[in-house]
């Protein structure tokens, strides 16, 4: 069986060696979509914080009731209970915000990163660490959220948070605010992070679906040789 993680090493795994967008290219639709300004950006990053980390603390202390062949509709309903209580606290009080975030608040249910969590870490590992696990990788979704926005922002607009950085009568590179520059950011900053993991010298561990499976399996076939010996 793996190594039990420390709190410390499961709290900083999101923000660059795990980071669920530069490293892992987890939700990436918000990503290139929302981040042409950094007040968007921020909203959007707090809002899927919030209901990450929720969702990872019921999932996980509902993981012995949830049964698992109805698990994933479960998880489904539990993150919705979450993305509605943004979406009505962002209605009520922040009209701005909500109308920028538009259908991307409510596709925050089948977010993958969200849905991954849930499935590869809070059923499997207890409240804290699953809380832990959620708000780490909520900063680390946020860190690259606002890096993308801000660089996107200054150099497509000129301004930042609404403050303009650029003298007003220079050329914008309006391209920034469009896909192809959204592209052309999260691009170079995936490069970034390899290139710090590499000087940190802790590349990630990639594995496929199967593997992770048979992983599972090996760990359960000696639980099951024991219940078997013990009769």
């Amino acid at each position: 069986m793996a190594e039990k993680q420390s709190k410390w090493k499961i709290f900083t795994a999101g923000i660059i060696r795990e980071n669920p967008v530069l490293r892992l290219v987890l939700g990436c639709c918000s990503a290139l979509a929302i981040t042409t300004t950094v007040s968007g950006a921020l909203g959007m990053g707090l809002s899927m914080t919030f209901v990450l980390v929720g969702s990872n603390i019921v999932i996980s202390a509902l993981r012995k009731v949830i049964p698992d062949k109805v698990h994933l509709p479960c998880y489904i309903v539990i993150i919705a209970t979450f993305v509605t209580i943004v979406d009505m606290v962002l209605h009520a009080y922040m009209a701005d915000l909500y109308q920028t975030l538009g259908v991307f608040l409510a596709l925050i249910v089948v977010n993958c990163i969200i849905l991954g969590r849930a499935e590869m870490f809070a059923c499997k590992h207890t409240v804290v660490e699953s809380a832990l696990d959620g708000l780490g990788m909520g900063l680390g979704y946020i860190l690259t959220m606002f890096l993308m926005s801000s660089i996107r922002e200054i150099i497509g607009s000129g301004s930042w948070l609404g403050i303009q950085i650029l003298p007003e009568g220079l050329d914008k590179f309006g391209l920034m605010n469009q896909a192809p520059g959204g592209f052309f950011v999260f691009g170079c900053l995936m490069a970034a992070c390899i290139w710090v993991e590499r000087k940190l010298n802790k590349p990630i561990e990639r594995k496929t679906c199967g593997e992770v499976l048979l992983e599972e399996q090996d760990a359960k076939q000696p639980a099951t040789a024991e219940g078997g010996a013990d009769q």
